[in-house]
């Protein structure tokens, strides 16, 4: 088969076919990140039929956002070696695979493998790959783009939820699964629509020519078939390209971002496991602790765009990484009033404020990562960025559950969760302030420093050391410089 045909662009073309990325990776979100969510309403169902208690069931969403940021790196390699329409395609395949054999199901075990590692695996070979097409399609615009793409999570979930109780509730819980299985084979349509495209930032690793002969200089090592310009026309080593593709992970902002994605990533996940139980044991009914959900949500998509409309503004575009930094600490900030608040009316202005900060940091965070480690390493940023967030989901729900049968009450989960995401906002700010101090002592360090190029006006380039400018007319021309009288 042939390889995709991809368009050469200078620069990311900021709209044209990136709406059409844009609306892809927005269906994208919506059949993984909005479909995930809506896996607890089948909780319980499965009590019901497997005879098992909540914590046995809550491991299956568990599993399946764990395997879904715990691959996120395999699908940023396959997107990278074959191509993001073949990944996406892929990967749809196994989580409609996934969704149908668990209609199946005869035990929680059978569960376990299918809804959570399969359809989990088909997920992370979707998510990131389409997040990072919208970073190469896009630059002054990128934060809403992303604002727009991120936002079929919230939108999603908002839909999806009352649609798939409806399916349970007319085909039972094996018909709603399989329905759900043929509507995630929409992945592969969205993987259609994954254009490739070549930036000038793909080739600044071209080897440096002789203007006159065209040729490599000779100073230059030759290319080797592990060098990843030759990847197009030859089977390239793998060690030396994946060498090449994560070779961010030893920069130092980078590593400094990914530390803090771990804060930021144990913190986010309890308030969606938590908020309805916390709101049902302070006295409020359940369909008002459902209505906060739905608040929670609403907001989140209202935080994805205009967040990102905002810092795509000329006054806060410099920003952006200062804005990720505030939404993060915010949502912390959040978590520690919560506790304090024992009542709907109350709990509303939280769901508000939690729901927009949670949505501006979500857009922001792919917008945070290009800003680290440019657009074409991005795909591989973001896989390892998600593959960050596996472990925090994993356990922090659990860590929380523990935490309230231990203490009797929610306080303690919930210091925990918001101290965790300040720290995370507060070890970025440290890092940046750091490094705006570093960066201001360059200057004076390096001044006056090194041997000084000038060139004479026949185009003769002549080395002087500081201090030895005004040599004789005669050391000139031993230099092949001409005489000049001053």
């Amino acid at each position: 088969m042939a390889a995709p045909k991809r368009t050469l662009y200078i620069s990311p073309p900021d709209g044209g076919w990136g709406w059409m990325i844009v609306a892809g990776c927005f269906l994208v979100t919506i059949c993984t990140r909005a479909v995930t969510r809506c896996i607890s309403i089948f909780f319980v169902e499965f009590q019901t039929y497997f005879a098992q208690d909540y914590a046995q069931t809550a491991w299956i969403h568990s599993i399946v956002d764990c395997v879904t940021m715990l691959c996120a790196p395999l699908g940023s390699v396959i997107s990278n070696y074959l191509s993001c329409q073949v990944g996406i395609m892929l990967g749809g395949l196994l989580a409609s695979t996934g969704l149908i054999l668990s209609s199946f199901a005869t035990s929680l075990k059978h569960l376990y493998l299918t809804l959570g590692v399969l359809t989990g695996l088909g997920f992370a070979l979707c998510y990131s790959p389409a997040i990072a097409m919208v970073g190469k399609y896009f630059n002054k615009r990128r934060a809403l783009a992303y604002g727009i793409a991120m936002s079929g999570s919230g939108i999603g979930t908002f839909i999806l939820a009352p649609v798939v109780q409806l399916l349970i509730e007319q085909f039972s819980w094996r018909g709603a699964l399989l329905i759900l299985g043929g509507f995630v084979l929409n992945l592969c349509v969205c993987g259609a629509l994954m254009r490739p495209i070549t930036l000038k930032e793909d080739h600044t690793n071209l080897p440096q020519q002789d203007p006159v002969s065209k040729t490599p200089k000779e100073d230059l090592p030759p290319l080797s078939l592990c060098s990843p310009l030759l990847k197009e026309c030859t089977q390239p080593c793998l060690c030396c390209s994946l060498q090449q593709e994560y070779h961010f992970l030893l920069i130092a902002d980078f590593v400094v971002f990914a530390t803090s994605i771990l804060f930021m990533a144990y913190g986010c996940s309890p308030v969606f496991v938590y908020l309805v139980p916390y709101a049902l044991s302070v006295g409020v009914s359940h369909q008002q602790a459902a209505f906060l959900m739905s608040i929670l949500g609403v907001i989140n998509i209202v935080g994805n765009v205009t967040f990102g409309w905002l810092t795509d503004r000329r006054c806060l575009k410099n920003s952006r990484y200062i804005c990720y930094l505030f939404a993060v600490g915010l949502d912390g900030l959040c978590y520690l009033f919560l506790p304090m608040l024992q009542s709907f009316p109350l709990l509303v202005p939280f769901s508000c404020t939690f729901g927009y900060f949670d949505g501006a940091y979500v857009t922001l965070i792919p917008v945070v990562t290009a800003e680290v480690v440019g657009t074409t390493s991005l795909s591989s940023a973001l896989g390892v960025v998600y593959f960050l967030h596996a472990v925090p989901y994993l356990v922090s729900p659990p860590i929380a559950g523990w935490l309230v049968d231990t203490t009797g009450s929610y306080t303690a989960a919930f210091l925990l969760c918001g101290f965790s995401m300040i720290f995370s906002s507060i070890l970025l700010g440290f890092a940046r302030l750091l490094k705006k101090m570093k960066t201001s002592q360059v200057p004076s360090l390096d001044e006056d420093a090194g041997p000084k190029l000038q060139l004479w006006p026949n185009g003769t380039v002549a080395y002087s050391v500081a201090g030895e400018l005004d040599q004789k007319d005669g050391d000139l021309m031993t230099t092949g410089g001409p005489s000049y009288n001053t």
